[in-house]
């Protein structure tokens, strides 16, 4: 079995967690977008909110964007626990407020959390949250994050 070693932050990543606000945008379309990109057996992925109610669905413009680029989502919501903080190698986070939100809930969570933009090598920036808004809005977080999910799996491969 392989395990990606990120030798400069001393990770084995080997289960990703993708964390937003709610976990029905950002986080599922992320973690559909891993899965689908992900041709490692190796390399799990799940996603949680840090203001998620358990047992809701991924939005509809959300899935519909999803499809669009032929993936699937099967998903239910799951508000951010020690379990899932325990399970991850990594956690990702779509903006700087919900990586505080992590460290603040679970300080020792903190040597492994990044917006997953830091994490791919980028200074700042949060990932657009399209709740409330048009298919279009959608389609645009979904492709930034397409984006940075292959980045990402690239960054983790090449370690």
């Amino acid at each position: 079995m392989e395990i990606y070693k990120d030798r400069k932050r001393g990770l084995w990543v080997e289960n990703i967690l993708f964390v937003c606000t709610g976990n029905t945008c950002r986080s599922p379309m992320a973690a559909a977008l891993f899965k689908h990109l992900n041709n490692s057996d190796q390399l799990n992925v799940q996603s949680a909110g840090v203001f998620a109610a358990d047992g809701s669905d991924a939005s509809t413009f959300a899935k519909e964007a999803l499809v669009e680029k032929g993936i699937a989502c099967e998903h239910s919501s799951a508000l951010l626990n020690e379990e899932h903080i325990e399970w991850a190698s990594i956690i990702l986070t779509m903006t700087n407020s919900h990586k505080q939100s992590v460290i603040d809930s679970f300080p020792h969570a903190g040597r492994k959390t990044y917006t997953l933009p830091e994490y791919v090598g980028y200074n700042g920036g949060d990932i657009l949250d399209p709740f409330g808004g048009s298919l279009e809005m959608y389609r645009l977080t979904r492709d930034d994050l397409e984006d940075l999910v292959k980045q990402l799996l690239e960054k983790i491969k090449s370690k």
